[in-house]
């Protein structure tokens, strides 16, 4: 998975036409960070991953799937489907959705650990929208200063306008899908 986050950073730059240097300052990671996770020296954390889409105007389904070059198949069986964690909170990030296949929907499942919390800087140019749908334990959102609990069943608009993150203080794991469309 690193290797596709590594691809695909490298090929939304070069898409874009801009520099690591480029990169860096839109996204306020330092340019030896871009650097050394494009040349797969680090495992870049999901705030890294955050800001850099960020700057790239794409989720990072849309990263993972932009790494690949052909059309992708209409199913994608479980035991194929990308897993990426973060190594710094433990999340564990699945992408459900066939990669390629020209959607503009895509479905994440992700298992946040007991504890841990994720935080995104709001988004410079919203291109898509977001829904979150817990299917397992509690999950804490935040959208700027307003905290919202969110229990199984239990399902969310994202706001992108203001800083956002998902927090888990709950004792077990919390387990959400996250559906996406651009």
């Amino acid at each position: 998975m690193e290797r596709r986050i590594a691809e695909g950073l490298k090929s939304r730059r070069d898409a874009l036409g801009i520099s690591a240097n480029d990169l860096a300052e839109r996204s306020g990671v330092s340019r030896a960070m871009v650097s050394k996770i494009e040349r797969l020296e680090v495992s870049p954390t999901a705030v890294l991953l955050g800001r850099l889409c960020n700057a790239l105007g794409m989720t990072l389904s849309s990263l993972v799937a932009s790494a690949e070059s052909t059309q992708g198949p209409p199913v994608v069986r479980a035991n194929e489907q990308p897993v990426w964690r973060d190594p710094e909170t433990g999340l564990l990030r699945t992408m459900v959705s066939p990669l390629n296949t020209g959607s503009r929907a895509e479905i994440v499942h992700v298992e946040l650990p007991s504890g841990a919390e994720v935080k995104y800087d709001a988004l410079r140019e919203p291109h898509y929208d977001q829904h979150v749908l817990v299917l397992q334990g509690k999950l804490t959102t935040t959208f700027g200063e307003e905290a919202v609990e969110l229990n199984p069943g239990d399902c969310i608009r994202s706001r992108f306008d203001l800083p956002h993150g998902f927090a888990n203080r709950g004792r077990g794991a919390c387990k959400y899908l996250v559906m996406i469309t651009r």
